[in-house]
């Protein structure tokens, strides 16, 4: 889901907002002094972490320290699209895997206090950097392009792990991943668009036409990007976790990768490429950031993968992102969004479904 709320932060990147509705510290505090066995739980704060437009995010602190809390939105969502179970279990399969995750601590089902299934990890410290890099951090040409440089290989890695190996082998149906993938991102926009968009139609025409070669199958993020990453505090370069997996299967792992390009943003973005930005372009924002380009090709050279069709991957991911944003906004219109920030989603639709269709018409690195 796009532009997810992070699961662990540094207090000084992203201001927290006193919300506590959808997960009430007058029934977490007690339930946590149980599960977690320490009464000091139960006098805990609980604040929603600001930014969020998918699951739920919530720092929960006392004086036994602090953890984090993820549960499903509050409004009616596409099935499944919002699974803390898959969530807890791909985290806790990579747990001690090259690729690094927050730890999990519980795991609580649908019939939970909150009347709707979350679980507990660990707060990792360091930075989430999603409108900008903090002040002072990675200030130099080799530290920014050490980050595009980690995120890539962190990526790489992340396909290179054998799904069976860490128990992973049914986490989902490889066998016709695209195909899937499509149809049920027409469902979610027939269910969710308040007017016909054809330049939508056509794109998803044109990916169904251009569908690339199945190929051997991977662990998928589904929504891989920097600001689902936490950056170490000190270090620039270096990943020190991976968030928010709700979209998260095995599958074709080009999808990750065209998922990446869609968000990264260059200097050079023509009016196109800009309008269709998401988020705010921090890739764009300094230099020493890799191109879009580069990013292919260091994949490439860490994973061995023919990366060939992967403007059909960018433009996919674009398809995705204008129905996420159109579910966004119909979510935000029914007063089912916690937080601020939602009333620029429903003009985002067009823009992200232009940008795909150029980019399948040959601009993928433009």
């Amino acid at each position: 889901m796009t532009t997810p709320a992070s699961a662990s932060e540094n207090p000084t990147a992203q201001r927290l907002e006193p919300i506590t509705t959808g997960a009430e510290p007058e029934v977490v505090g007690p339930h946590l002094a149980e599960v977690l066995h320490d009464p000091r739980w139960r006098d805990c704060q609980v604040a929603l972490i600001s930014g969020g437009k998918s699951n739920l995010t919530y720092r929960v602190g006392c004086d036994a320290g602090e953890v984090v809390l993820r549960r499903p939105p509050l409004g009616h969502v596409l099935p499944t699209a919002h699974d803390m179970v898959r969530e807890y279990r791909v985290q806790s399969a990579l747990a001690g895997s090259v690729v690094p995750v927050p730890r999990t601590l519980y795991l609580a089902g649908p019939d939970s206090v909150l009347g709707a299934p979350f679980y507990l990890m660990e707060r990792v410290v360091g930075h989430i950097c999603r409108n900008d890099l903090p002040p002072g951090y990675a200030s130099t040409r080799p530290e920014r392009a050490a980050i595009g440089e980690a995120l890539v290989a962190t990526m790489g890695r992340l396909h290179a792990i054998d799904p069976a190996q860490v128990g992973l082998a049914d986490f989902g149906r490889p066998e016709g991943y695209l195909e899937r993938q499509l149809r049920r991102w027409s469902r979610q926009w027939d269910a969710t668009k308040i007017a016909d968009l054809p330049v939508l139609d056509a794109l998803r025409d044109q990916l169904t036409a251009q569908m690339p070669p199945v190929r051997p199958a991977a662990i998928v993020h589904g929504d891989f990007r920097i600001d689902n990453t936490i950056l170490h505090p000190t270090r620039p370069g270096q990943i020190v976790a991976v968030l928010d997996w709700e979209m998260s299967t095995l599958g074709d792992p080009l999808a990750d990768l065209g998922t990446t390009l869609a968000y990264w943003a260059q200097a050079d973005d023509d009016e196109i490429r800009t309008a269709g930005r998401l988020v705010s372009p921090i890739t764009a924002s300094a230099p020493g950031f890799p191109t879009r380009r580069e990013v292919v090709q260091r994949y490439a050279e860490i994973t061995g993968f023919d990366v060939s069709p992967i403007g059909w991957y960018q433009a996919f991911a674009f398809f995705k992102l204008a129905i996420i944003s159109q579910g966004i906004a119909a979510r935000a219109a029914g007063g089912a969004m916690l937080g601020s920030g939602f009333d620029d989603y429903q003009g985002m639709v067009e823009p992200l479904a232009l940008a795909g269709r150029y980019v399948l018409d040959g601009h993928a690195d433009g």
